[in-house]
């Protein structure tokens, strides 16, 4: 009897990593597909994109009940009671990832076509960054390798240095030309959405290092957005 309530509960333990694996590989999906829509201007996939949020919100919603379940059920302790709440965070942190995917989308049609080409590349390199960091974080909660997930959680502030980089330039944009502010408003917000993503990734991994070792990490958060501190001047000769 006591094999078998084991043996039950181990699969109720890989029904929720299996859903988190599934939740995990929508939200790389749906920020890939964001992402593609922004460099493209595909109104079609921004739309497609948008959808596809409600899937990742419903399975954040069905993790949420079986993991809540099991901890009725089965009363885990210590390393299985850490699996069961690290497996409700992570699944918050990606459904709000999906949210920022769709956030990015949204700025595709508010843009209309308006990106300018010279940043475009800027953020490609943004956005295969933190498609990356979420990547890696989710084969560290598979494998639970917490080097991987420490890996991940150190890499978070090349995504700020980045984004730091991107800020700067927008803010070139509309100090030039009061045209550009419009558009420029929005893509500093989808570069923000970007930029927030690598925080949920960072939050994942420390979550995999807690459920691993059930120790919290204690050291800084490594962090290089300096954007809500700095300061700019604005040229005579502008526009503005």
């Amino acid at each position: 009897m006591q094999k078998h309530i084991v043996t039950a509960f181990e699969d109720d333990l890989k029904a929720l990593s299996h859903k988190i694996s599934k939740m995990g590989g929508l939200a790389e999906e749906q920020l890939a597909m964001s992402i593609k829509a922004l460099e493209t201007n595909d109104f079609e996939l921004a739309k497609k994109t948008i959808a596809a949020d409600k899937v990742i919100d419903e399975l954040e919603l069905d993790i949420e009940e079986r993991a809540i379940l099991v901890i009725a059920k089965r009363q885990p302790m210590a390393l299985d009671l850490r699996r069961v709440i690290v497996t409700i965070r992570i699944s918050s942190d990606l459904e709000r990832i999906g949210d920022l995917a769709k956030n990015i989308a949204k700025r595709v049609i508010a843009i209309d076509g308006q990106t300018p080409k010279s940043l475009v590349s800027g953020f490609h390199a943004m956005s295969e960054l933190a498609q990356k960091l979420l990547k890696d974080v989710l084969d560290a909660f598979a494998s639970e390798d917490v080097e991987k997930a420490v890996r991940v959680w150190r890499k978070d502030e090349d995504l700020d240095a980045l984004y730091n980089s991107i800020f700067r330039e927008l803010l070139t944009y509309m100090m030039e030309d009061t045209r550009n502010i419009s558009f420029c408003t929005h893509l500093l917000f989808g570069a923000k959405n970007i930029e927030r993503i690598g925080d949920h990734a960072t939050n994942i991994a420390e979550n995999i290092h807690y459920m691993v070792t059930g120790v919290l990490l204690t050291e800084e958060r490594p962090k290089m957005d300096n954007t809500s501190t700095s300061k700019f001047d604005f040229d005579e000769n502008s526009n503005i």
